[in-house]
């Protein structure tokens, strides 16, 4: 062989050497370094549901409308709730004149019983003079004496059960219309919850409520999409996780080409089995299988959107996939530096 032959054939083999290795670290990085193409954007989508129910009057939004924090976005027909505050109003005024009534009740009671009190005392001490009076008192006066003083003794104690009936009479007239105020209270409540107001900024989104609906309380009527509350959830190979850090930066890659940056601000501690199912006799229900490759689970991590990377006219919506890569050689220094706080403090 030929030097030029043993020179190409030698520079060919360091190629292949070359193009193997370089294929191999490629392989390896896409393999285990933390990216995926499987991210989906989210947002917090507030189900908008009136506390009372009744007809819908008026639909002040319109579908995919920008709204703010306080805007109404539909009303209720006010007629029955406004009926509801004048009857609750009418109870409070006649609980009101009952505990005026009770009142009085109180104060005659309490005239009532110093009346007896001083009939009572002034027929006492009749009875304990004539008892110890010198001169000559017959039987029947003195008996008659303490006769009245007793009459006076038992009017007292009526006069005292009647003030404690009248002072319970009171306890119920204050308890009744401490209730028409609270009843008061909650139709003044009610009537205003006719009006249903956004919670927060956000888009009104797949609006599907229009006026002579029947609104129920505690039912979703209208899906608000909060605009200040978007993030990107990937969902990263289980051989990636141990190289994601909470607070390493990351880049998240839209479809039209929008380059966003973001931050790890959760990995996801559980997925559902869907093998963990409990059999008839309480015994773990395991289905066998039998395949040659076995596929890596994935983890949802949440991303946090930067605001400062959000372009001026940006649209996100809720559903939008993405490519997120994390920033390895941030991880590397947080480590390192989490090792050198460690040793620090030991």
């Amino acid at each position: 062989m030929s030097i030029a032959s043993a020179t190409r054939l030698a520079l060919t083999l360091i190629v292949v050497a070359i193009a193997a290795t370089l294929a191999y670290l490629l392989w390896q990085r896409y393999m285990n370094s933390p990216w995926t193409r499987d991210g989906r954007v989210h947002v917090k989508v507030l189900k908008i549901a009136p506390d009372v129910s009744g007809r819908i009057v008026a639909v002040d939004v319109k579908d995919d409308e920008f709204v703010h924090q306080g805007a109404v976005l539909f009303r209720i027909d006010p007629a029955r709730f406004a009926i509801a505050v004048q009857q609750a109003r009418a109870n409070l005024d006649a609980a009101q004149a009952a505990l005026q009534a009770a009142v009085a009740n109180v104060e005659q009671s309490t005239a009532a019983i110093a009346q007896a009190q001083a009939g009572y005392a002034m027929r006492k001490r009749d009875a304990e003079r004539l008892e110890h009076s010198q001169n000559a008192v017959s039987r029947q006066k003195l008996a008659d004496a303490r006769y009245r003083a007793q009459a006076a003794h038992a009017a007292l104690r009526v006069a005292q059960a009647h003030q404690a009936q009248a002072q319970a009479a009171h306890a119920q007239a204050q308890a009744a219309l401490d209730r028409a105020q609270a009843a008061l209270s909650l139709a003044k409540l009610n009537l205003r919850r006719t009006t249903v107001r956004a919670p927060a900024d956000g888009y009104v989104t797949h609006l599907r409520t229009y006026a002579g609906d029947y609104a129920h309380a505690g039912v979703a009527s209208i899906a608000l999409i909060d605009s200040h509350d978007f993030w990107v959830t990937g969902y990263f190979e289980e051989t990636k996780i141990g190289h994601i850090r909470i607070g390493q930066r990351a880049e998240i890659h839209l479809l039209d080409g929008t380059r966003l940056q973001g931050t790890v601000a959760g990995i996801a501690r559980g997925i559902a089995n869907s093998g963990g199912t409990t059999g008839g006799d309480g015994l773990a229900n395991v289905t066998p299988t039998f395949t040659w490759v076995r596929l890596a689970q994935r983890i949802p991590v949440r991303i946090q959107i930067d605001a400062a990377s959000l372009p001026r006219n940006i649209v996100l919506a809720a559903g939008m996939t993405a490519t997120i890569v994390i920033k390895e050689h941030g991880a590397r220094r947080r480590t390192h530096r989490t090792s050198e706080i460690a040793g620090s403090t030991t």
